[in-house]
């Protein structure tokens, strides 16, 4: 037989959700605060788009590559009042869920053997698009705060460098980056002639005084910048496979190209669905936001009863929280185990994350409702109590 040990494969990281799945499988009644997912589903309106776009025949046949045209319009719309890009400088694809997004972009502007710097801790599935990609990530840690450090970053680049990529609200930290720094990478890059890639599928889910803010719409980034969003969390799209992404238009040729090779066109009747989603607008999601601002006040008065035996990143985005184990001989994944066989609560490794010189782990409140969570965090403030 052939050796698929010797495909592009076989360094990359597996998944680690469907890992963390197959011990949760194991261990029935284990409640998981893993998943990165919501507790909601699409709006009543997207079912009635699907309703509808099933009885029309040419729905049924391939669509455009870059994305049905009234779609691409709403997004445009809500990209240049939201998140004040300058849309005419732009072109805007829709994609199968912003990993395709990410993956297009890396593929569009590398060739193998080029680098593409990300901040560490990282999304997990990024670094698997760059190396399944032929390139090099450039893992750069961040600060004490877990932001990203200007000067780290840009002492990184190197000829081969072709992006920055950043993440806010991040995943895994749940942390919202300053304007500032945003606009500080977005110079580099600059500065550098390389590209910043904005993953911003966290757009809406800002606690407290935060804000999201898009590095695309600073004074002459839409040169350089490429901006990626997702439905999958504000509009409980998960499992419809919907994003999109806004980038220089001397880019889309190539873009293009990937996609029809890849998927050849978003799947339409999740096209017709995210059209009406779109159209409900940032409301739709805000009442669940403000839920989760609530769940996650009480994650981290959870979490505060284990006192300095940990240490957590406050999360100010997302729905996430980051907590740093320093005093335990486990490493992460070990911990992972029997915090699940023996008190089932699942929670995901900060390796996945490229964390690897301390016991990290990231918790997730989205996905279940409030009293769940809290039944969740009591199992893993119980068991992180006996356990470090």
């Amino acid at each position: 037989m052939p050796n698929s040990t010797q495909t592009r494969m076989a360094h990359i990281q597996p998944p680690i959700i469907p890992l963390i799945g197959e011990l949760i499988d194991q261990n029935p009644g284990t409640i998981s605060l893993g998943q990165g997912v919501v507790h909601f589903g699409p709006p009543a309106d997207a079912l009635k788009a699907v309703k509808a776009c099933w009885n029309d025949p040419v729905n049924h046949q391939y669509g455009p590559i870059e994305g049905n045209e009234r779609l691409r319009l709403q997004i445009t719309d809500k990209l240049r009042l939201e998140n004040r890009l300058q849309t005419d400088d732009l072109a805007i694809v829709v994609t199968a869920g912003s990993n395709m997004a990410f993956f297009n972009a890396v593929l569009g502007i590398t060739k193998p053997g080029d680098e593409i710097i990300i901040p560490s801790p990282f999304y997990f599935n990024q670094e698997m698009a760059v190396l399944t990609a032929g390139c090099r990530p450039v893992t750069v840690p961040v600060d004490q705060y877990y932001f990203p450090d200007p000067g780290l970053i840009e002492d990184a680049i190197s000829s081969r460098t072709r992006a920055i990529v950043t993440v806010s609200p991040n995943n895994p930290t749940g942390v919202v980056y300053p304007d500032s720094l945003l606009d500080d990478l977005n110079e580099i890059c600059s500065r550098h002639g390389i590209y910043h890639i904005s993953d911003e599928a966290y757009e809406y889910f800002v606690y407290g005084s935060s804000q999201h803010y898009s590095p695309g719409s600073g004074t002459q980034s839409s040169g350089h910048t490429i901006s990626m969003y997702s439905l999958s969390k504000a509009y409980g799209f998960a499992g419809w496979r919907i994003g999109y992404m806004a980038f220089p238009t001397h880019l889309l040729e190539s873009l293009k190209k990937i996609q029809d090779t890849n998927v050849i066109c978003p799947a339409i009747i999740s096209q017709h669905a995210a059209l009406a989603a779109l159209r409900s607008g940032r409301g739709y999601c805000q009442p669940y936001v403000e839920e989760m601002a609530a769940v996650r006040l009480s994650v981290l008065e959870a979490l505060s009863v284990l006192g300095d035996r940990i240490r957590v990143v406050e999360p100010t985005g997302a729905f996430y929280v980051f907590i740093e184990v320093p005093n335990t001989t486990l490493s992460d994944m070990a911990l992972i185990q029997r915090l699940i066989e023996d008190y089932q609560v699942a929670v995901v490794p900060g390796q996945a994350f490229g964390i690897s010189d301390r016991c990290t782990l990231r918790v997730s409140y989205g996905a279940l409702r409030t009293k769940d969570v809290l039944n969740g965090m009591g199992r893993l403030v119980d068991g992180l109590g006996q356990l470090i």
